[in-house]
């Protein structure tokens, strides 16, 4: 079984964070989003990874996967549009040749592994198995029919008027037929080529497409607060108790924080959770809850919660909530705000509140 990861696109809801950056090397509890879904992946012996890429942040794709785990293979594969799922999947057909795989869109998340989902495939070896999450709104996502045994019996993409609350996650493991199905689509009103449509016509023909129930939390990281829901939900998650750096005394750690080799706390307070990269330097501030920060920043007389903040990043005199913080950016405030601000910064930027 290959993987096939889709980290194309241009991460337009994340502007101006992804003016400079891919929105799959964005991180989330100081790891790159793009990296955890290559965990999930090889944690169930996949060795060999399809990556679609896109023209503008195609490079930094293949710099950031670059040595990253011996065990796998990659093979990068340039999307020159982003016409649809069935595209990608359309376009990595060389590399997908005859065989059962796995895809995953790169800027989604969930909890746990996929140990039963691959389980699943391999013992029912369905035409395609889906996974689905219950959610409050199936407006805002693809959505899924079953009947009574579980099998998918329609698919609809965003309706207006859901015919349930069974939305699709980004994952899905196919067998080789879904290629023919491809072969067959027109593309949507969007003017894309849409993987429901596959689906539907796998149906259609008498195909046999599973699903699997998501219990667990699932995150789709495209917009700046589903961003900050999942550095919440994964820094809640994975996240113990790890001191590595330098504590002075007259300062408090409080619950769950990961602190790397070279991070000095001076004089401050850390409310876990919470995640500070190598060499950041934090004096005289309040760090936390949900926080990450990278590496080689400096936090002076500031408050942060609730944000994320990015490498070589200095805020000084501030007090930050709910904010996005570029690469090697500048904050600075006034000192004297009693609420904090939300702000998001693009990499290098310069804030003054």
């Amino acid at each position: 079984m290959k993987g096939l990861i889709l980290a194309g696109g241009r991460g337009t809801r994340l502007r101006p964070l992804t003016r400079t950056l891919a929105k799959q090397l964005i991180p989330v509890a100081n790891r790159p989003i793009l990296l955890r879904v290559v965990d999930q992946i090889a944690k169930v012996g996949i060795t060999q990874i399809g990556v679609i890429i896109s023209p503008e942040t195609g490079l930094q794709i293949q710099e950031a996967l670059a040595h990253k785990l011996r065990t796998v293979e990659f093979s990068f594969i340039l999307q020159e549009e982003p016409l649809g799922l069935a595209h990608a999947v359309l376009t990595a057909r060389d590399f997908l040749d005859e065989d059962p795989f796995l895809m995953y869109l790169g800027d989604n998340l969930v909890g746990g592994d996929l140990g039963d989902f691959i389980d699943l495939f391999h013992r029912s070896n369905p035409d395609a198995l889906i996974l689905l999450k219950k959610v409050e709104d199936p407006r805002l996502f693809g959505v899924a029919t079953l009947d009574g045994s579980g099998r998918v019996i329609g698919l609809v993409e965003k309706p207006k008027r859901p015919p349930s609350n069974l939305a699709l996650v980004g994952i899905y493991a196919f067998s080789p037929s879904v290629h023919q199905a491809i072969s067959r689509l027109q593309p949507s009103w969007r003017g894309e080529l849409e993987i429901t449509d596959a689906l539907q016509l796998l149906i259609d023909g008498g195909g046999d497409v599973r699903s699997i129930l998501l219990h667990q939390w699932w995150l789709d990281t495209g917009k700046s607060d589903d961003l900050l829901a999942a550095n919440h939900v994964v820094l809640s998650d994975t996240v113990s108790r790890d001191l590595h750096g330098n504590i002075d005394c007259d300062s408090t750690v409080i619950g769950n924080v990961r602190l790397e080799k070279g991070a000095c706390i001076k004089k401050s307070t850390i409310h876990g959770p919470v995640a500070i990269g190598s060499g950041t330097t934090i004096v005289s501030s309040s760090i936390g809850p949900h926080t990450s920060i990278g590496s080689g920043c400096t936090i002076v007389r500031s408050t942060v919660v609730d944000s994320v903040i990015l490498n070589g990043t200095r805020v000084v005199d501030a007090f930050l909530e709910t904010s996005l913080v570029g690469a090697n950016a500048e904050v600075v405030g006034c000192g004297c705000g009693e609420h904090g601000r939300q702000v998001v910064v693009e990499e290098e930027g310069k804030v003054h509140l």
